[in-house]
């Protein structure tokens, strides 16, 4: 309850997604135990150690989640079901993962100076934009410890105390370069759809966060690896996926403006395309850029070079050695998966990244 409360997602509880993310990661680790012939889950482990450090995991945790999670399977399974044998078995696996990113957790703690789990920083706002869109750009600048330096596509956790007394935590992509210890992010309030409800910190921040207030911002983590000199890029983006690309553009700009990138993009309609603005100025600016962007709901006067409907890499021609970087939604990110599947795109050259539980990207 205490980690609910104050640390893990409790929407994502509340829908039962963080459960299933958690038990299909932890069959996948199980899989590979038994047939280590199997492609080893090195890109699963680096994306939850990457999120654990984001909200400051330590190792005396564990003990918590192993507690409420074996609890919960005998209540759902049965003790019938859940022999001695088969617990006993299924604690071993878990140890034997939560083991492995202890480790990796360390290392990326280590990797930025901290000590374990010391990550969140007090930081003060210094600007607040109101993107046309409805998204927020955010810039804070450290109270006391810097935020030390960062990659592009990396991402920081914000923690705000919520009316209840709660202290959530959710993550938010980087969309500036590094300059003078600032960090901005962009936030778009997540409104209630049919058994969804309405994003508790997304809708807090739109609604109360001002110049001069401080917020808790960690140091910045993220497992998207690093643009490559001389390597052709393509990012593919729908709604506000697009934030880690913006920030992969501005490190373009700032950094290596001579690498070839295709951006692509996809949104209901320009007027909630977030960071619209931007997007265009910096696809501008660099030599060697190209932009598509798509509408689902149709073109408007001030849309003349985009395409009509649902984003289709058919229509475009993609770099055969080109590093794909991907954010979306869920449904977004497995739809363009499978197109680069049928384009022929190699997997490894694949490089997703999505903030809400992906049990799906397991398999």
């Amino acid at each position: 309850p205490e980690l609910l409360r104050n640390l893990f997602n409790r929407g994502n509880q509340a829908q039962g997604a963080q459960q299933r993310a958690l038990a299909a990661a932890i069959a996948t680790f199980a899989t590979h135990l038994v047939d280590p012939a199997l492609p080893h889950p090195a890109d699963l482990l680096s994306r939850i150690g990457h999120k654990h450090a984001s909200l400051g995991v330590t190792a005396d945790q564990y003990p918590i989640v192993h507690e409420h999670l074996f609890g919960a399977i005998v209540a759902v399974l049965g003790a019938d079901t859940v022999t001695p044998d088969v617990a006993a078995a299924w604690d071993r696996v878990y140890w034997i993962m939560a083991d492995t990113l202890i480790a990796l957790e360390r290392d990326l703690y280590g990797a930025v100076g901290v000590a374990d789990g010391d990550v969140f920083r007090r930081a003060q706002v210094v600007s607040r934009v109101d993107d046309p869109s409805g998204t927020v750009l955010v810039t804070v600048r450290p109270s006391g410890q810097p935020f030390g330096d960062f990659l592009p596509g990396q991402y920081v956790s914000v923690g705000v105390t919520l009316q209840d007394g709660a202290r959530q935590l959710r993550q938010y992509s980087l969309v500036n370069a590094p300059t003078d210890g600032e960090l901005t992010f962009a936030v778009k309030p997540v409104a209630a759809v049919a058994d969804h409800p309405a994003g508790e910190v997304s809708s807090w921040i739109a609604a109360n966060l001002c110049v001069g207030d401080t917020i808790d911002v960690t140091v910045p983590f993220g497992d998207l690896p690093a643009p490559a000199a001389g390597t052709p890029l393509v990012l593919i983006s729908a709604g506000i996926g697009i934030t880690p690309m913006i920030g992969i553009l501005e490190y373009l700009a700032a950094s290596a403006p001579d690498t070839p990138v295709h951006v692509l993009h996809a949104d209901r309609s320009d007027q909630v395309h977030p960071l619209r603005e931007r997007q265009l100025e910096l696809t501008a600016a660099l030599p060697d850029a190209r932009l598509d962007v798509w509408y689902e709901d149709g073109l408007t006067a001030g849309t003349p070079d985009a395409h009509a409907g649902l984003i289709d890499l058919g229509a475009v021609a993609l770099p055969e050695d080109a590093q794909v970087y991907l954010c979306g939604n869920n449904g977004f990110v497995q739809a363009v998966r499978a197109q680069l599947a049928d384009r022929g795109v190699a997997g490894e050259r694949v490089h997703c990244e999505l903030f809400s539980p992906n049990d799906w990207l397991l398999g």
